[in-house]
């Protein structure tokens, strides 16, 4: 599995297409969409390209690849315009890997309900006791948004932390990003890069070994 990693897009329509035209640049067969898709936010100005429909029509070709997750500011009408599943609170994604490489779990949530800092990685056991798919498993990412501030590091309890940034609104002096997963192969463990919207560079990459 590649995954292409987007958060905070906030309504631009220009963001949200310049973003995914890397799906197929580096041949991305999965889409997490982390929240904050079509509204501004009010502590936010409008983005550059501001057009929620835009970004509607921009995700629709892709809706049986995404796994999202609501946002803060998410709303209920924001929701019923997005043709495609999203979990409230948070999703899980169970990556098989290939060639008999270690199974990752990935705990996928906006960021303003779990703090990533001090998230751990039994989580599961208390978010979804009766999941017997799930209860048990360890989570070896969290990736969030929320904070506008691209991260991939671990955080205190062992847990990789993966934060894409925003396409559209970037914090603290940071420009437009979105991120990658990779599966790990038998060759290469699983991997998280952050890459920078306007050209696709890489700025970090971690591999997820936990």
């Amino acid at each position: 599995m590649r995954a292409l990693i987007l958060s905070d897009i906030h309504g631009s329509a220009i963001a949200a297409r310049q973003a995914l035209a890397f799906f197929e640049k580096f041949n991305c067969d999965k889409i997490f969409l982390l929240g904050d898709t079509l509204y501004h936010g009010p502590r936010n100005p409008l983005p550059a390209g501001h057009g929620p429909m835009g970004v509607v029509d921009a995700l629709a070709p892709y809706k049986e690849r995404i796994v999202a997750v609501r946002g803060n500011c998410d709303a209920d009408v924001d929701l019923m315009m997005l043709d495609m599943p999203i979990e409230d609170e948070f999703a899980v994604v169970k990556d098989a890997g290939t060639e008999g490489a270690p199974e990752k779990t990935l705990f996928l949530s906006h960021g303003h309900i779990f703090m990533p800092e001090c998230f751990p990685a039994d989580a599961l056991h208390t978010l979804a006791p009766n999941d017997l798919e799930l209860n048990g498993r360890s989570v070896d990412a969290y990736v969030y948004g929320h904070t506008h501030i691209w991260k991939c590091e671990k955080n205190f309890k062992g847990v990789l932390l993966v934060n894409p940034g925003s396409t559209s609104l970037p914090k603290g002096g940071n420009p437009p990003t979105f991120a990658l997963y990779e599966s790990a192969t038998a060759a290469s463990p699983a991997k998280f890069s952050i890459h920078r919207l306007d050209d696709g560079s890489e700025l970090k990459c971690v591999m997820c070994d936990v």
